[in-house]
């Protein structure tokens, strides 16, 4: 059918929301990011945000083309930890140039209408391992995402700070499935 995007800054609460659509028996497909992280400290790769950023947003891309893939031929929506377009709002928080190729694949590759983005929340906030960005860099980022959508026409709907099950009975709300 097709994905519905979950986005924002580090540490507001997207993938604690994203596991509790999963455990309630919604298809899910996870954040890029965390795992290509993983991936590369376990082999001491190059596509790390401290490394090399260009190379990370590559593998994000890659990983969420093949995610935006298996949702297509899902029956029913599937909810993304990000999608296309947040690898749009990195390069930009880094300053990077975008490649047209990503561009467009923002421009082809669509979700549902109504993109939901979760605000900074310092009081659920933190660094661990693999998310080494302070809460002023997830801010930022928050900032990049709430810019980067509506460019490509979607409309974001901001989550409320509240419980996990608040926020996705809010996001179960405003798409007609509850």
């Amino acid at each position: 059918m097709t994905g519905v995007v979950i986005t924002g800054g580090p540490g507001s609460g997207k993938t604690s929301l994203i596991e509790a659509l999963a455990d309630a028996g919604h298809p899910v497909e996870p954040e890029a990011g965390r795992a290509i992280i993983r991936r590369q400290q376990a082999e001491d790769g190059q596509a790390l945000p401290w490394r090399d950023r260009a190379l990370f947003a590559r593998r994000m891309l890659e990983h969420d083309i093949e995610a935006h893939e298996r949702s297509r031929s899902a029956a029913g929506l599937v909810f993304h930890d990000r999608g296309v377009p947040d690898v749009i709002g990195y390069l930009t928080l880094c300053g990077l140039p975008i490649p047209d190729h990503l561009s467009q694949a923002a421009a082809a590759l669509r979700y549902h209408p109504k993109v939901f983005i979760a605000p900074p929340w310092p009081e659920i906030f933190g660094q661990d391992a693999e998310r080494r960005q302070d809460f002023d860099e997830a801010k930022r980022t928050f900032d990049a995402m709430a810019a980067v959508y509506p460019t490509y026409g979607y409309e974001l709907v901001e989550m409320p700070k509240a419980t996990v099950a608040e926020r996705a009975a809010f996001v179960l709300d405003h798409l007609g499935l509850v």
